[in-house]
């Protein structure tokens, strides 16, 4: 399932920031990215894998191979020559690197084939790229946090500026990513983004409540990449 946000999604999103951050002077700014990475490397590891695979199937059976080979090659000598069992033996490999490689380049089935913890590493890094553009250092009270969403990995981050980290444990976060996770498994990103953001909008409120001179320093729209 490819989820899609529409423009009532960024609607109820930035909404649900301007009421956050009434009662906090902290900010939060939320991006959403189709997917973290592009995982080129993934399908490179596959069909690299496929191959030391098949050449170890090849090892195991080699009266098989050579009698395999001889029928491809119409051979009808007794004993298939070196020369020919090795071009064949590298012809077979180079076909299947290939096959996998091709195959892995359709996004889906390459994202299907990407492990969850690779997932779970290239959003986190990608997220904190983001954080440090958009929002590191660039509020007074170093009080900026980003809600993170990768579509495609259906995974989310949360990353705080120093201040928050100071006083907020990581743990604190749990109830806005459960809700977040929860509504995009449901098919709801635009619902659990909005979500996500009352709960860390209530956390933050609880240590850093609004300053009777605050200013909005941070944009409460949705961005999307």
């Amino acid at each position: 399932m490819q989820l899609h946000l529409t423009q009532a999604d960024h609607d109820l999103v930035s909404a649900a920031v301007t009421q956050a951050e009434a009662h906090t002077s902290g900010e939060i700014v939320t991006i959403v990215a189709r997917r973290s990475d592009s995982y080129h490397d993934v399908g490179l590891s596959w069909a690299a894998a496929a191959v030391f695979i098949a050449l170890a199937l090849m090892t195991a059976f080699p009266v098989q191979l050579r009698a395999f080979l001889s029928m491809l090659l119409l051979d009808w000598e007794h004993e298939l020559a070196d020369w020919k069992l090795l071009m064949g033996l590298l012809g077979l490999l180079i076909l299947k690197f290939l096959v996998v490689r091709y195959l892995l380049a359709i996004m889906p089935l390459r994202m299907l084939m990407t492990p969850r913890a690779t997932k779970a590493r290239r959003v986190r890094r990608r997220a904190i790229l983001l954080f440090r553009t958009a929002a590191e250092a660039r509020t007074r009270g170093r009080t900026g946090v980003l809600l993170y969403l990768s579509l495609d990995e259906h995974r989310a981050e949360i990353v705080a500026d120093r201040a928050i980290n100071e006083k907020v444990a990581p743990e604190a976060w749990g109830e806005a990513m459960a809700a977040l996770i929860d509504a995009i498994r449901a098919g709801r990103a635009g619902d659990g983004l909005a979500e996500a953001i009352r709960q860390v909008g209530i956390v933050l409120a609880a240590h850093f409540p609004r300053d009777d001179d605050d200013v909005n320093e941070l944009p409460d729209r949705l961005i999307e990449l």
